[in-house]
């Protein structure tokens, strides 16, 4: 399962050293735009953002804008994965008469003071994550859109705060690879919590990771995404019949294992076009196309653009 997770996020390439402190009284709110029209200024190379707040100390509300809101305690987590506009307050489903921030407060480590000029008896720490969401990221499908992980206690969830804030008021070399590191590490930490808490008929590719068929058929083709696999191959690999595999599969991923497949070899193609100046045949190649041609045609028709496109786009 770790391993899988891993793999994940190293081919949609998780990022996020962007976030601020903020200290807050009472009475305040905060009402932001859709994540997406941040991108330009938090994380440029981002192609989607993953928005989070961990309360430090004091309490307050928040939730997805026109939803429920959740009260967050200290140490709380509240996660967008989706990038949806959202709602942060003292007091529940308080708002002021003003409009949602159109740009972000900025970068560390500098600090935003919400409210009146009173005793700042709220804070907590807000950032991004960036990462990818074409062609294909199963992580973020299976994430809801609110994601409230409560009392964290001890791991890196818990430690964030306190060791970001302090590396980010530091002038020491590699502060930016460190801080880079602290929020990935973060974040795995937010998923196996969620992870041990979800229910067990939850579906999605999280879902899957745990499943005694579904799990060894997803490890197989992250193995081997090179191979021809069939389903008659990868049911006997599992132990099971065609027909079963197929239908729990599709059941608690969405998709059939071969679209799987297609997909997540499209995926680690699209990270090796942005990233490295190997040639378009040699890519296909390494994911388990037999032509340049074949492979162009897959990226094509499920990006809407060519390998080459794709490569001039990203690094655009």
């Amino acid at each position: 399962m770790t391993d899988l997770l891993s793999d994940v996020l190293r081919a949609v390439r998780l990022s996020g050293a962007y976030f601020y402190l903020v200290e807050a009284a009472s009475p305040w709110c905060v009402s932001t735009c859709a994540a997406r029209e941040l991108v330009p200024r938090v994380l440029p190379d981002a192609e989607h953002l993953i928005s989070y707040h961990i309360l430090v100390r004091g309490n307050c509300w928040g939730g997805l804008e026109g939803g429920e809101q959740v009260r967050l305690q200290p140490g709380d987590a509240i996660l967008f994965p989706h990038g949806d506009p959202y709602l942060m307050s003292s007091e529940a489903g308080y708002r002021l008469e003003a409009a949602p921030y159109a740009t972000a407060p900025k970068r560390y480590p500098g600090t935003v003071y919400l409210g009146p000029d009173a005793e700042r008896d709220t804070a907590f720490v807000c950032g991004f994550f960036g990462c990818d969401a074409r062609p294909f990221n199963p992580l973020l499908a299976s994430l809801p859109h609110q994601l409230h992980i409560s009392g964290a206690g001890g791991g890196w969830l818990s430690e964030f705060p306190r060791r970001a804030v302090a590396e980010s008021q530091t002038d020491r070399a590699g502060s930016e690879t460190v801080l880079t590191r602290m929020a990935e590490l973060m974040f795995v930490d937010v998923l196996r919590h969620y992870l041990e808490k979800m229910p067990e008929q939850q579906r999605g590719w999280l879902s899957g990771l745990r499943d005694e068929i579904v799990g060894p058929v997803l490890t197989l083709l992250h193995q081997h995404p090179e191979r021809p696999w069939t389903l008659v191959e990868l049911s006997r690999e599992v132990a099971t019949s065609r027909t079963v595999l197929a239908e729990r599969f599709s059941d608690i991923v969405g998709i059939s294992p071969m679209s799987y497949l297609t997909r997540w070899r499209l995926q680690l193609a699209s990270e090796q076009l942005a990233r490295g100046s190997a040639k378009v045949a040699a890519i296909g190649a390494q994911v388990g196309y037999d032509s340049e041609a074949a492979f162009s045609r897959a990226f094509k028709r499920e990006t809407g653009m060519s390998p080459a496109a794709w490569r001039r786009a990203r690094s655009a």
